[in-house]
């Protein structure tokens, strides 16, 4: 039995408190916890601040988990996709723009737009409009950032609630970007879910690339370049009209690597090329990988 339960939290109650208490020690107060659909698969949920402090929180909450766990004899998982035929580990970010002076939420409007391009939009900003087209214009050329690692692909597939295209929808669980607004949620918690990236993302470089897309998207007021996905529609399908993101960390890698990329407009040929070196060095060590797969596919059969 794994999923959602009531029971299952109040087992291992020690290991919990001290977890607990480690995250309130470096000031990652954790506001959820529960399991999740995947055995031994648990989901917390971080006090949320500014951007900087949320990557601090996210980064210490996985030194303090892993530390705590260490005493128990348990090793905790955060790669994507630890398990083949079962969900992976996911990283989702929450985000919202707020006006410092006034403590306004900047992607709320403050009333309905009549006529807006897209229903799920009626309560969103123009900014917060320019800032979700940002964010899915460049979403396909930052992936290596976003799902670092060889195994983050493994987890980015088809019905197991994970984004595998440019997507989005209000309340849409399985799209790249939910969006998170009235009529649905109140206005002052109107924000943006990334969904894309794994519980194997580096947290400071993807806030990095989230904020850099929206502000780009806010910079050049782009348009939303595909229509939301619908309650019911699928990721992928034939009402996904969304580019498909990438499959392997090869080809997000030539992407984000290219002339032209968006990566090198929001950080820099510098930096992209020295993260593209080390994720093309972890491609050769893959490829001169021997893995179990291949020993129990053809040791028998050829």
């Amino acid at each position: 039995m794994f999923g959602y339960s009531l029971t299952r939290p109040v087992h291992n109650k020690d290991w919990y408190y001290d977890i607990f208490s480690s995250c309130k020690a470096f000031r990652c107060d954790i506001e959820g916890w529960h399991t999740e659909s995947g055995p031994g698969v648990y989901e917390a949920a971080l006090e949320y601040g500014e951007i900087k402090q949320m990557a601090d929180r996210a980064a210490l909450f996985k030194l303090a988990v892993k530390s705590t766990s260490s005493t128990y004899g348990i090793t905790p998982c955060f790669m994507a996709k630890p398990r083949e035929g079962l969900p992976g580990n996911s990283g989702h970010i929450h985000v919202s723009l707020t006006d410092t002076k006034t403590g306004k939420n900047l992607l709320a409007r403050e009333k309905p737009d009549p006529n807006p391009p897209y229903e799920d939009l009626r309560h969103i900003s123009d900014l917060g409009r320019h800032f979700l087209a940002g964010v899915l214009d460049g979403l396909a050329d930052v992936m290596p950032i976003v799902a670092p690692t060889i195994n983050s692909y493994k987890r980015l597939v088809e019905n197991f609630w994970a984004p595998v295209t440019v997507s989005w929808g209000l309340e849409h669980r399985a799209a790249s970007i939910r969006l998170i607004a009235p009529p649905t949620a109140p206005a002052k918690g109107t924000r943006l879910e990334v969904r894309v990236a794994g519980a194997d993302a580096n947290p400071y470089l993807v806030m990095s690339a989230i904020l850099a897309l929206g502000l780009r998207g806010i910079e050049k007021k782009l348009s939303i370049p595909v229509k939301p996905l619908g309650k019911g529609e699928e990721v992928g399908t034939a009402g996904d009209g969304g580019a498909r993101l990438a499959k392997s960390l090869k080809e997000a890698t030539a992407r984000f690597n290219r002339n032209g990329s968006v990566a090198r407009e929001v950080f820099g040929d510098d930096f992209v090329e020295h993260f593209a070196g080390t994720r093309e060095h972890e491609i050769r060590l893959w490829d001169e990988a021997v893995t179990d797969w291949e020993v129990k596919r053809y040791i028998e059969t050829v």
